[in-house]
């Protein structure tokens, strides 16, 4: 019965969709916001049923109401372990290396020997994987949040630098020759143009970095951390089969990941609202 009510909510949420996707208000606000709502309503519906109607064991798999039971039941421990991985950790290490990645930019930018230099090596060090990483940055800067924050600074720091390098080259040569023609100097053309020009690049850099921010941290946590963080958590409740934690740990990180990313993302249509990629 419960495999069959699966179905049947598949098909209403398809049904619903399908006739939201085809209206003539299509492309409101409110339509747009619906049809996703409506499709995550679906999913978590559809394995409700399926997990009690298959009688999939909660070590495997449990259900969504499992799941929001355990949510609630441990909110504190959740708020501290968020506090710990994504404010300590990821945010702070994203927040350094971000800055230091454009100051780094900049740098290179007045340099062709560091662009031929600096630029290779951060493309080798940016594909090392952070499971090798991880455990040395831990053993350098100790259990807390300090050696989370930097094997974030490694992670974001060179997908953000390429996409600065990138941007301070977007501007062509009449551009740059009409800020001489002003007597502008390199400082002035880089405030007054350059940068400006290249907010597109780095804010592709920090929506990338977000992501990225938030995996280093709770990683790097698997490798040693204080009785707290999202990491440890994770780790320490699979040990004891206790999966219900492990998906409300999942679900905090992406809440907390999704909101990071949709921040940047608004604050980004605010700066770059001239590219052509955020009109209409």
């Amino acid at each position: 019965m419960m495999v069959f009510l699966a179905f049947v909510i598949w098909a209403v949420g398809l049904l619903i969709n399908i006739r939201l996707a085809r209206s003539k208000h299509h492309t409101t606000r409110m339509v747009q916001v619906a049809m996703p709502v409506i499709f995550g309503v679906t999913v978590i519906l559809m394995w409700e049923c399926l997990v009690r109607g298959l009688n999939v064991s909660p070590i495997i798999l449990p259900p969504p109401s499992m799941i929001a039971e355990r949510f609630s039941s441990a909110g504190h421990l959740l708020w501290i372990d968020l506090i710990q991985t994504f404010v300590k950790g990821a945010l702070s290490g994203y927040l350094i290396g971000c800055s230091a990645a454009i100051a780094v930019a900049i740098v290179i930018d007045r340099s062709p020997f560091l662009q031929r230099g600096l630029l290779p090596v951060g493309n080798f060090i940016a594909g090392l994987p952070i499971v090798g990483m991880a455990p040395i940055l831990v053993m350098w800067f100790g259990f807390d949040w300090h050696s989370k924050a930097a094997v974030v600074v490694v992670m974001v720091f060179f997908p953000m630098l390429v996409n600065t390098v990138e941007g301070l080259k977007a501007t062509d040569s009449m551009q740059r020759d009409l800020m001489r023609t002003y007597a502008a100097g390199y400082w002035k053309s880089l405030l007054k143009l350059r940068l400006p020009a290249a907010m597109p690049f780095m804010f592709n850099g920090l929506k990338i970095a977000t992501t990225l921010a938030l995996i280093g941290a709770i990683v790097a946590e698997f490798f040693g951390s204080p009785t707290r963080g999202m990491g440890f958590r994770i780790s320490t409740e699979v040990g004891r089969l206790g999966l219900d934690m492990v998906w409300a740990e999942i679900v905090v990180a992406a809440i907390a990941g999704s909101a990071f990313y949709g921040i940047v993302a608004f604050i980004e249509k605010r700066v770059t609202f001239w590219h052509p990629s955020q009109r209409g």
